[in-house]
């Protein structure tokens, strides 16, 4: 399909405003915890930051123009509660897919995951001090990124969010359970995010006339702390 550019205008003062009311809102339940920092060995940090340093222009990746106009249609009518604007919907769900699909990911799993850790909201700040969408935790910044990027720009979110992702689930080797968990920061405590996301992603944000996709569990390896296989 062509380019759906995704238009921002941010400035400083509207930009700490809104997070201050993010923060706000931030003891509504709605956000479940956070990544947790772990060192990187310097080749997976050089593979990270590479991949959230492209600025390649987003635009939905399918087999045909009809086939994203519908999946477009399909996903902004379920979005339209949460986010009234048409255009803020489009510029969302294009960069959704978009960005997933650069990963390697399942868009409507990450549909699932922004459901689960903001509810769609653009300047959602959890008590850790997770940010925006995809609930970024500032210190990838520094480990992976660039210290000046703004975690509440839509497009410089989704795609620190996604690479991350795509990161926990190599980590895990697939497992979307404890990629999910360790995404959320609760890997190895009790608690239901990775079912509320798979069941967000799974019934919500299933695409009309698609299989509901398969979600996998595989038996843990021991993993040091910069995500190699002992």
């Amino acid at each position: 399909m062509g380019e759906v550019p995704v238009r921002e205008v941010e400035t400083p003062l509207r930009t700490a405003c809104l997070a201050f009311l993010g923060c706000l809102v931030a003891s509504d339940g709605a956000f479940a915890g956070a990544q947790r920092y772990e060192p990187l060995a310097a080749s997976v940090r050089a593979a990270l930051h590479a991949s959230v340093a492209d600025r390649a222009a987003p635009k939905l990746i399918f087999a045909s123009p009809d086939e994203g106009q519908a999946w477009l249609s399909a996903m902004s009518k379920r979005l339209a509660g949460r986010i009234p604007d048409e255009r803020t919907r489009v510029d969302l769900l294009t960069t959704v897919q978009y960005e997933a699909k650069r990963a390697g990911l399942d868009p409507q799993m990450v549909l699932g995951v922004i459901d689960v850790e903001s509810k769609f909201r653009k300047y959602a700040v959890s008590r850790a001090g997770a940010r925006g969408y995809m609930q970024v935790m500032p210190f990838w910044l520094g480990l992976i990124g660039t210290t000046g990027n703004n975690l509440f720009k839509l497009r410089t979110n989704l795609r620190y969010g996604c690479v991350i992702l795509r990161h926990y689930l190599d980590i895990e080797r697939g497992d979307t359970y404890r990629a999910l968990a360790r995404y959320n920061g609760s890997l190895g405590k009790t608690s239901d995010y990775a079912s509320k996301v798979v069941n967000a992603w799974q019934t919500r944000w299933v695409f009309p006339g698609e299989p509901a996709a398969r979600v996998r569990r595989v038996k843990p390896a021991p993993v040091n702390y910069m995500g190699e296989v002992r």
